[in-house]
């Protein structure tokens, strides 16, 4: 029996007695709550909660039952808009954020209790993050049952506020730095008196002062050990326990073997002391790892600042023209409201412009830093930033549904992702540590034969010399700094092996239109015949397709949006696949296929007007009764930027190919226009997989470019994926990365990018082996002193991480 609550640690008051066998023993608990808590884990077959934990519980758990009366409300379905997504009729998903979350054993109990629970289906949870991301069938369990699961196990789960997240970032960092200037402080005071003794002659300082140097400098590392470098012994002691070697273990072990041997040559007044170098490795580890967390919480910021961009309230109008608007809560919005967004305002869903004209901030989303104008019908997406003046948004999507929705959960999905090369050097670090270990020990009993008084600094050299650190670093900082990167040229990395791959791309497959091209069909040629002018063609044609939403009737009257006010057409009639017609200024006229209009008047279409449908561009014919009137020529807008990109691969060593389905001679128009000599048409979505899988059989490495709903299995089957930012949903949700702006040339950029990026992993990885390959023998040999070690451990992890920062900045590397 204890003194100490088995499951909270808290003190048991007098005369209590409640108790929960664990492990086959009776475990004294303080309260009914810790006792129900307990009693919890073990009856859902979790006792190794207990002997995984490194921490104790956070809160007091006795306020269980008021907080369990209060989860029912997140059933409602109103409470859920913000943070429940339907994934199929009967199937949600949530995101959560957990409370109380100490340690690794942690995430572990509550993924386990989690899945275990009937009809709940996924279960990840973030550790760095504290999120959680629930799902599961709403027939056979409610959310407020999920959150009751949680609570019933000592922790407290509700809906994700990136608020509440920064709170735990900034306690995570002030304890941090609160280490850092308790171990910076301790190390400045220790050396203060450490260099007289280093300075002092023989015989010039006597023992009692030398004495007493001792005596003060173990006061004052006695902090630093204790609690600067308390987490150092509590996880190297978790990975013990769990009978695995972590990077902890040597600091740990080199750590407390120089403190102990100072301790015990202060204590006998005999020996060398190292308390100089224990407090100046603890502060350099300190000060390495401070900066290492603060750039894991900046990429989560960067996260929860697209996630924050949404406004909490909206100006809905009442009754639109009205002006009269009402102040509701973003959550309520519904498709088809309308609301008004004042200059200076976000946009608060996804939608459309139905009155006003203005310019919009999309720099969050698109990384484009010019505004963009807006007219009515331009498309608005939810938290970009209206600038110039009032608009009216008709909206369209909300919650879930929408673009910055998407956005987040790809987000979120590339940071839960290990590339490959991390996983390896994760894996080789360990390895590294065990050898470390047997090296170390190894060094101190040789040296305990050749010279007892200098095996124990030597042995403490080898522990603290050798850096894992850097090697497990030496990637994920630079490509934590570089998915930064990419996000401020308006890419996002929704995969964990993106940059890493992007880098290794040698051949670059491109989809035609939405890609290369806008994907948005443009008047490019009028013919007009039959003395006809132009200008009135052209308004024949717009006043037909007035009333039509097909793309060429959008195309016409955009050639035309200028020129005044359109007549309008009698009896107008529009025929599927062929084209429409109507009556203007007393004759019949009709507007599509050459079949169709050619009905009216029997005649053959013209020489001249033939060289036009042969150019391979969409052609629509306009004609009376008496005959032709005109021809008009339309085609897709190659994107300005297209050839300076495919220029610039070329230039970087890559091969471009252009695949589409569309008729050889379009294609070939592209591909004469971006001088392509590798471009095919009429590529059905299985020839163009087929095509690429033949590419890869012949060793190149491909990048995938499109948009489209049957460009997703290529976007599959190619190494890496690169999907437009105005494509499909099924194409942003396949791809590796998403361009969220409309400049092509950024994609050349990210290559360039990507390719510092792997220079720099590489950079990373040959100073920590050299580092480590060189030193450790040096140490071994006894010419590198603790202090000294201690220097070049800290400067190796830190050499890595700024190493890494310079990804941030623009240029080679």
């Amino acid at each position: 029996m204890t003194d100490a609550c088995y499951h909270c640690g808290l003190p048991i008051p007098q005369g209590t007695h409640f108790t929960v066998a664990i492990e086959g023993a009776p475990r004294e608990m303080c309260c009914a709550g810790c006792q129900a808590v307990a009693q919890a884990i073990v009856d859902n077959g979790l006792d190794d909660y207990y002997r995984h934990r490194d921490a104790l519980p956070e809160s007091p758990r006795e306020a269980l039952p008021a907080v369990l009366g209060e989860l029912t409300l997140f059933d409602h379905p109103d409470v859920q808009k913000s943070f429940v997504r339907p994934l199929s009729e009967h199937e949600r998903e949530a995101s959560l954020i957990l409370e109380g979350i100490t340690c690794a054993a942690c995430v572990w109990l509550n993924e386990q209790h989690l899945t275990r629970q009937a009809g709940v289906t996924a279960v990840e949870i973030n550790y760095a993050t504290r999120r959680a991301r629930v799902r599961w069938d709403e027939r056979r369990i409610r959310l407020s049952g999920i959150l009751a699961a949680v609570a019933a196990i000592g922790y407290q789960a509700h809906p994700y506020d990136a608020a509440r997240s920064e709170e735990i970032a900034k306690r995570e960092r002030r304890a941090a730095l609160w280490r850092l200037f308790v171990a910076g402080f301790g190390m400045m005071q220790v050396m203060m008196y450490a260099v007289p003794v280093y300075l002092a002659d023989e015989g010039t300082m006597s023992a009692d002062i030398e004495s007493l140097m001792r005596w003060a400098s173990l006061a004052l590392t006695l902090p630093v050990v204790l609690y600067s470098a308390a987490p150092f012994f509590r996880n190297a002691w978790r990975d013990l326990r769990l009978k695995r070697v972590g990077m902890d273990v040597p600091v740990a072990l080199g750590v407390g073997a120089a403190f102990a041997a100072s301790l015990w040559a202060t204590l006998i007044d005999a020996g060398e002391v190292y308390f100089d170098s224990v407090t100046m490795f603890v502060f350099l580890l300190l000060g390495g790892r401070y900066l290492e967390m603060l750039a894991r919480h900046q990429s989560v910021r960067s996260i929860e600042r697209v996630g924050r961009a949404l406004p909490a309230f909206a100006e809905r109008l009442m009754a639109f023209p009205s002006v009269q608007t009402e102040r509701v809560v973003v959550s309520a919005l519904l498709p088809g409201d309308r609301v008004l967004v004042a200059p200076g305002q976000t946009i608060p869903a996804d939608g459309s412009v139905l009155q006003g004209e203005s310019e919009v901030d999309e720099s969050l989303l698109t990384g484009e830093s010019r505004p963009i104008a807006k007219a009515v019908g331009s498309d608005l997406t939810g938290g970009t930033v209206n600038i110039r003046s009032p608009l009216v948004q008709q909206v369209e999507r909300v919650g879930e549904a929408t673009r910055l929705a998407s956005i987040v959960r790809l987000m979120e999905r590339a940071i839960t992702e290990k590339p490959r090369v991390v996983q390896l050097a994760d894996r080789v670090a360990a390895w590294f540590v065990a050898a470390l270990l047997l090296l170390a020990l190894a060094t101190g009993i040789v040296w305990s034969q050749i010279d007892a008084s200098r095996a124990l600094w030597i042995f403490v050299s080898v522990l603290v010399v050798s850096c894992p650190c850097a090697l497990s670093l030496a990637t994920p900082a630079a490509l934590a700094v570089a998915t930064g990167a990419f996000s401020r040229l308006g890419l996002l990395v929704s995969r964990g092996h993106a940059i890493e791959t992007l880098a290794r791309a040698d051949h670059f497959v491109f989809d035609k239109t939405g890609t290369l091209t806008w994907g948005r069909l443009r008047l490019r040629e009028t013919l007009p015949l039959a003395g006809v002018s132009v200008v009135e063609a052209m308004r024949l044609a717009a006043a037909l397709e007035q009333g039509s939403e097909h793309a060429i009737g959008a195309a016409l009257r955009e050639a035309v949006a200028n020129g005044g006010s359109l007549p309008v057409a009698q009896a107008p009639q529009s025929f599927t696949g062929q084209g429409v017609e109507g009556v203007l200024d007393g004759r019949k006229l009709r507007l599509g296929r050459a079949e169709f209009a050619g009905e009216l008047h029997k005649q053959p279409l013209p020489f001249e007007a033939e060289a036009l449908f042969a150019t391979g561009d969409t052609c629509v014919t306009l004609a009376d009764e008496t005959g032709w009137l005109a021809v008009f020529r339309l085609g897709d807008q190659l994107r300005a930027e297209a050839g300076e990109l495919v220029r610039r691969l070329r230039d970087l060593g890559c091969r471009v190919t252009l695949l589409s389905g569309d008729s050889a001679e379009a294609v070939g128009q592209v591909a004469a226009a971006l001088v392509l000599e590798d471009a095919h048409g009429r590529m059905t979505p299985q020839g163009k997989h087929d095509f690429i899988a033949a590419l890869q059989a012949q060793g190149a490495v491909v990048a995938m470019v499109g948009d489209g709903v049957n460009d997703a299995p290529v976007l599959a089957q190619a190494q890496v994926s690169v999907a437009m930012g105005g494509g499909t949903e099924l194409a942003r949700n396949q791809a590796d990365i998403v361009l969220l702006g409309e400049n092509l040339e950024r994609l050349a950029e990210a290559v360039a990018l990507a390719r510092r990026t792997r220079r720099i992993v590489r950079q990373n990885l040959a100073w920590a082996f050299a580092y480590n390959l060189s030193a450790i023998p040096l140490a071994m040999l006894g010419w590198i002193t603790p202090w000294m070690a201690g220097i070049g451990m800290s400067a190796s992890s830190l050499l890595v991480v700024a190493n890494a920062l310079r990804l941030q900045r623009g240029g080679q590397n």
